[in-house]
């Protein structure tokens, strides 16, 4: 019995951090992530709960993709910072398709991504 009231009250401590931490950042996202991992689902219907495991594959979906398209420019950034024209050009090409596609899956916003290929273009053709 006692146990039972230390884990409610546990719960109910990471359920108010976690509003705090929705109230912080706006992210329905995360506490769909954070109530699926800790596998106490707060969703009463079917629909609720099929939505929260979707939300948690687009989240995964879209923290790889951030990580590829972050990998993409650092290679141009770095092929720049060498001097090496052809090399940043061939970089910049490879990386081109995935920061677009980036933008239209919705890891990013397209005008970050359009500032960011603007930029490296600029930097390119300065070389």
């Amino acid at each position: 019995m006692v146990f039972e009231t230390l884990l409610t009250k546990e719960f109910c401590r990471f359920a108010y951090s976690l509003d705090l931490t929705l109230l912080r950042t706006g992210s329905i996202n995360r506490a769909a992530r954070y109530i699926s991992i800790m596998g106490n689902s707060m969703a009463n219907s079917l629909s609720a709960r099929k939505r929260i495991r979707q939300a948690q594959r687009r989240f995964d979906r879209n923290r790889a993709r951030r990580g590829r398209v972050r990998t993409y420019i650092r290679k141009v950034e770095e092929a720049i910072a060498s001097g090496d024209k052809s090399a940043a050009e061939v970089a910049f090409s490879s990386a081109m398709p995935e920061l677009h596609r980036g933008a239209q899956k919705g890891a990013f916003h397209r005008n970050s991504i359009a500032r960011k290929i603007s930029g490296l273009s600029r930097q390119i053709n300065a070389m």
